[in-house]
This record gives C-alpha cells, structure tokens and sequence, in this order.
C-alpha cells in the first residue's frame, strides 16, 4: 500500500513540474553530495553548477562532510525547500535509503550519482562501469607483475563502488592467488578513502614484508598518495608499481615523477553534466528510458542506470588523455 500511495504521489506532481517548466519558471535541483575533500568532488560540484547555469536550474547544494547524520539532515532541508528532483551522492549507501524514502514521500524522484543507494527502489543510478573500473586497475597491474606479493587495498565500507572496485580487481588478481603466483601481504579496506589510514596500512604491510612488495594495489589517487608517502619513507617510492583512479591533478604529477604508475579517468565532468540534463528530463516528466543503458542491483531492485566509461592513463598516453582534452592543464601537471 505505502508502494502504492508512493507512485501515486509521483505520478500527481510530474504534471506540476511540467507546467512549471513550460511556464518558464526555474526549476530547483537538490544536489547531495559527500565531500568537498577529494579532487574529483570539487570537480563533480563545478560541472554540475555550470551546467545548471546554463538551464536556468536552481541547484542547492549540500556538502555532508563525509557524515551520513549530516547528510540526511541536509537532505531534509532540501526537500523542505521544493526541489523538484534530488540527486544524491551518499556518503553511506545504506544509511542513504531513508532519505530516499522520504523524496519519495514527498513526490520527488531520486538519482543515486556516482555511489549507489542500497536497500530501496532507487529511480536512477548514475556511475561509470565501477567493476569494469576496477577491472582496469587488476588487468594494468597484473600484466606489469604477474608474480609477486602484493598488498591490496579498497575504499570505504561504507561506499559500494568499493565494492564493485574490488570485484574488479579481484577478478584479475584471485586467479593468480589461487595459482600461487600472487601473494597477498596484506589486504585491508581504507576507511572513509582518507590517505592517512592508506598510509598506515601500507606501513604496516612493509614491516610485515620486511619491504619486500612487488605492487599496491591503490583504489584511487587519494590512498595512492599514502601508499607512496609511506613507500617514500621507506626509500622506495618509483621502485613499486601504485595503481589509481579519478585522474586527480597530483596523480598526474606523480605519474610525470614516476612515483605512480597509472590512475583511471572517470571523466565526472561528463557525469555531472549528463546528471543535470537528466534530472531536468525526469523534472519535467518526460521518458528518459533512452538514456538508460544498464541495470544495477541495489539489494532490492536492478536499478536503471546510466554507465559512462573509464579509461586507463600511463606516462604514454596522459598528455591525449588529461591534458590535450582540457582535463588538467600542461602546466600544471609538468610544472612549466
């Protein structure tokens, strides 16, 4: 019944929000996001705002400060002030469902960016391909050593594209373990992603291995940056291959410098913007099954999704890739 009287509350405001577009008035998009500590979130927030800019949207944005409680509060504040549409980059996946339950509630439709919500009946998930991600960083790093012992690491538990991250490396790497060619010296998740529990779990896994490692595997730039401040002490940084990904602008310096071998580019340029065009096409109720282009499982439902693609950067390709696309600038990455 609360199913029922949910899609009915759904279906009598689409009409409104459509005679609100067609009447010209502005349109108010709540944008939830985690952080504003990660390169690629400050990224995400400057794209999705020009972009709104340019529709006439008034987006109102909450930055939750890696804080689930905060977040669902700011969520709130939002809703209160009549956004048409939320979208919401949850800090925890699971502790994300009630908020959605309540947009819900109040008639406004829901896209889960970047991090899935877990637990409820989502209406759009967007991402990027997070286990063929993943994928890119086993297949990169156990091509480069095949053999060896190696420490692991994934993101935050409280973050499923951890989780699919890890799927995909997994699926490079287990096969490898099972066949003795891999040794794991350690394998650890990084709580909250932060550099400084990387760092730590690195060191640990040295003193463990009396140094002797063959590779990291790194789930993004930001625990990249610990393992090698931690290899660094150690007199080792350059010498053992560090994966990445989110393409942030240090990650590029390191890999000009050696210290870092790859990251991956998940362009959220591209994300944000295409979150604001949808979240305009579901505000004025228009059918948005085009853009679909996949289905996720949320542990209640395969969710619809729209799944961008990521693409690995070496020393080889990172000036096509990051700088003469107009990612990072060549100055800022080789320092001239």
């Amino acid at each position: 019944m609360r199913k029922f009287l949910m899609l009915m509350a759904v279906a009598l405001v689409l009409p409104t929000l459509a005679g609100l577009a067609q009447a010209g008035e502005r349109l108010k998009i709540g944008l939830a996001l985690p952080t504003q500590q990660e390169e690629r979130w400050v990224r995400d927030m400057h794209a999705m705002q020009a972009e709104a800019d340019k529709y006439n949207v008034d987006l109102r944005i909450a930055i939750a400060r890696n804080d689930q409680a905060q977040q669902n509060n700011q969520i709130d504040q939002l809703l209160s002030q009549g956004i048409h549409v939320l979208i919401l980059a949850p800090h925890d996946g699971e502790g994300a469902a009630t908020s959605v339950n309540k947009a819900h509630e109040d008639g406004i439709k829901v896209i889960s960016y970047d991090r899935l919500i877990m637990g409820t009946d989502v209406d759009v998930y967007m991402s990027f391909d997070n286990v063929r991600v993943g994928e890119l960083m086993g297949e990169w790093i156990t091509k480069r050593v095949p053999k060896g012992d190696y420490i692991l690491m994934s993101g935050a538990p409280t973050d499923n594209n951890a989780k699919l991250f890890k799927q995909g490396h997994m699926n490079f790497i287990q096969p490898l373990i099972d066949k003795g060619d891999i040794k794991v010296i350690l394998d650890q998740p990084v709580i909250d992603w932060q550099p400084a529990n990387a760092q730590r779990i690195v060191e640990n896994a040295l003193t463990l291995a009396n140094n002797k490692v063959d590779a990291i595997l790194a789930p993004n730039d930001g625990t990249a940056s610990g393992a090698i401040a931690a290899l660094r002490a150690q007199g080792l940084a350059g010498k053992i291959p560090v994966t990445g990904m989110d393409a942030e602008l240090s990650a590029a310096q390191r890999i000009v410098q050696g210290t870092q071998s790859i990251t991956v580019l998940k362009d959220t340029r591209k994300l944000g913007e295409e979150a604001i065009r949808l979240a305009i096409r579901i505000a004025k109720g228009e059918d948005i099954s085009d853009a679909i282009n996949g289905a996720v499982d949320n542990g209640t439902m395969e969710v619809s999704s729209v799944l961008l693609e990521a693409q690995v950067v070496d020393k080889d390709n990172i000036d096509a890739v990051l700088i003469e696309s107009g990612y990072l600038k060549r100055s800022d990455v080789y320092g001239n």
